[in-house]
């Protein structure tokens, strides 16, 4: 762990924390200050004035990047009938029903996201201890309990992210790997402001975005002039 912090006290000399940098600026320099083996991926933290103890300003939803994530994520569709056959030739990792309920419940959890007809969320919701704190709950404001399973799983391969703000009115996503092009990861984070403007509550008063930054995996937060997005 210590050449590590070296490593993060080396490439964190490189970003001036008072400073908001431009969105291009922000991005070349969380590329640079990279400092894993690995493809690290690349998170954009939104802090915005909004309480979500106000239903109009809990916001949460989808939005399928230009470019995607960089990350293959594995679907589990829990469906009965003909919407089985449509998720496995859209794609899907796995497709069923009470037996994939009854592996979770044994400690299965191979899969990144689940996506269900309307018809499983009975039995699905007696799993909701389980898969709540996980974050694995479908819901119908991320487009994941739905009856289009086909579109689903496809925007999902594509690389469709999900939000939700938190408590402290912070909106956190990845938007791509640190190997992206600038230009792909200056799109993506574009493309999630543009949804969030728009979805800005009315009852928001004063100032709505605080502030903005991105981050590599393990590397050190960049502020971004919300001007330039």
């Amino acid at each position: 762990m210590a050449k590590l912090g070296k490593k993060y006290q080396e490439v964190a000399k490189l970003v001036d924390s008072s400073k908001k940098y431009s969105l291009v600026e922000a991005v070349e320099l969380a590329k640079q200050t990279s400092t894993t083996k690995f493809d690290a991926t690349v998170e954009l933290v939104f802090r915005l004035n909004l309480d979500s103890r106000k239903a109009e300003q809990n916001l949460r939803g989808a939005i399928v990047l230009p470019h995607g994530t960089g990350k293959t994520r594995k679907v589990l569709v829990l469906t009965k009938g003909p919407k089985a056959k449509e998720a496995q030739e859209a794609g899907a990792d796995y497709v069923g029903d009470v037996e994939y309920l009854d592996k979770i419940r044994g400690g299965w959890f191979e899969f990144d996201i689940i996506v269900a007809t309307p018809d499983m969320m009975g039995e699905l919701g007696k799993l909701g201890k389980i898969l709540g704190p996980k974050g694995l709950m479908p819901n119908a404001k991320t487009g994941t309990v739905t009856m289009d399973v086909k579109k689903a799983v496809e925007e999902i391969k594509a690389g469709k992210v999900e939000y939700r703000v938190d408590k402290a009115g912070n909106i956190a996503t990845i938007v791509g790997k640190a190997s992206f092009d600038t230009e792909k990861l200056v799109e993506n984070i574009k493309t999630i402001n543009n949804v969030l403007m728009k979805l800005k509550p009315s009852t928001v008063k004063g100032v709505y975005v605080k502030n903005i930054s991105i981050a590599t995996t393990m590397g050190p937060g960049i502020k971004v002039d919300p001007a330039t997005m």
